[in-house]
């Protein structure tokens, strides 16, 4: 692949290669090599998209922060150049993620008082009784069982649904539209559906709350719209983001860091014989740089010319960043592929960096303490019940994980 990893402008010499970029067989948690080749490489390439774009894709850490932190780099998805991750109706459905400043700024103020640490730690009591509820289900049903369904994504769903105001039994609704929306090849059309039913469900549940309002994000933003602040579709359109988000991407870190200390012993013994909150803590941030889950890339697009790295970045141009691999960066964090929870890993870009970092990264910090401080504790002997190579990775999402994972004891 050295010819095809070359930096600079594309040229008949020089093939482009495809993005995204598949993973080695039986390297379930380790980025693509490529990405690894291009990091070792050191400069900014150009790759291919499935539209036939050519943006630029960043691996280095430094790079990427200083990209991320830039006020000539957009996050608005109808910023001309932006790398789309597939076929798009030309507006942005996700709210403030992809919107640029102030009104980025803006929107996201009003969600971020829910997600206040002080306030995420005043949770944490009702995070471990459902965490404790979940384990005492799974004793009393007894191995094997689907950590996935029975627990991962429970423990996240029931959370954001406390918070959000939603009925934590309509589950199955939100997580199969969800589903839909994260999967990268899936048709514009099914995953427009899939956002409009998502949009009606809030829509018609802020309409209850408008006459009998609860102690809930959601009310709290129907007190918005009651107060001229938000439209009844952006408040609608925050919800879906928030459900969506506060979901799906802690499931899958319960499922695949589990995953990850199972196949690192001597990490899961020291984690689960420990009662030190700090290592605890430090457990999370190792876990999250290591797995990184979200590897489509942060998608960016220049709005003014940018010298970095050896190359000049054209207005108009788009930008990759995938975290997964920036996390993997030695000159960020020694020794990057051996998973350490004894490390200082808070500098890891899992949650982004600069003014668009992940407004819930307190909630997850806070259930994904929870979880990885009880679950092997309760459960000293959990194994896995199915061999790795057999179990069924998300190569096809733009959040990834395991559809399934079988545990027992």
């Amino acid at each position: 692949m050295a010819d095809t990893l070359a930096g600079g402008a594309p040229d008949a010499a020089t093939p482009v290669p495809e993005f995204p970029m598949a993973r080695a067989a039986g390297c379930p948690f380790d980025p693509p090599p490529t990405l690894q080749a291009q990091q070792d490489e050191g400069r900014l390439v150009k790759v291919r998209l499935w539209d036939g774009s050519t943006p630029w894709l960043v691996t280095r850490y430094e790079d990427q922060r200083a990209l991320l932190l830039d006020p000539r780099v957009s996050a608005d998805i109808t910023t001309p150049g932006y790398p789309l991750q597939a076929p798009s109706n030309g507006k942005n459905n996700i709210s403030f993620i992809l919107m640029d400043d102030p009104e980025h700024a803006r929107l996201r103020r009003m969600v971020t008082a829910p997600f206040a640490v002080k306030r995420m730690q005043a949770l944490r009591p009702g995070v471990q009784k459902i965490v404790d509820d979940l384990i005492d289900d799974m004793l009393t049903a007894g191995g094997p069982v689907d950590l996935v369904q029975a627990f991962a994504l429970p423990v996240p769903s029931l959370v954001i649904c406390r918070l959000l105001g939603v009925p934590y039994a309509d589950h199955d609704f939100f997580q199969e539209n969800s589903r839909t929306l994260i999967t990268r090849d899936a048709a514009m059309e099914d995953r427009m559906a899939a956002h409009g039913r998502l949009i009606g469900y809030l829509d018609e549940l802020m309409g209850r709350k408008m006459t009998d309002p609860e102690d809930d994000l959601l009310s709290g933003l129907v007190a918005r719209v009651e107060a001229g602040e938000l439209t009844r579709q952006d408040a609608a359109q925050m919800g879906v983001l928030l459900l969506l988000a506060g979901h799906e991407t802690t499931a899958n870190m319960i499922a695949l860091g589990t995953l990850a200390l199972l196949e690192n012993p001597d990490q899961l013994a020291l984690l689960r014989d420990s009662d030190d909150p700090k290592l605890v803590a430090s457990a999370v941030e190792e876990l999250l740089r290591y797995l990184n889950i979200v590897h489509g890339g942060r998608r960016r697009a220049v709005l003014e010319d940018i010298e970095i790295a050896g190359q000049v970045l054209r207005a108009g141009e788009g930008l990759i960043l995938p975290n997964d691999i920036a996390n993997r960066d030695p000159e960020a964090f020694a020794d990057p592929d051996r998973l350490d929870i004894t490390r200082d890993a808070r500098r890891h870009v899992a949650f982004g960096f600069g003014v668009h970092q992940c407004l819930g990264q307190p909630l997850a910090r806070m259930e994904l303490q929870v979880v990885y401080s009880t679950l092997y504790r309760r459960i000293p002997t959990l194994r896995l019940a199915a061999e790795v190579d057999s179990l069924p990775f998300k190569h096809d999402g733009s959040v990834y994980g395991v559809y399934e994972l079988p545990v027992t004891w």
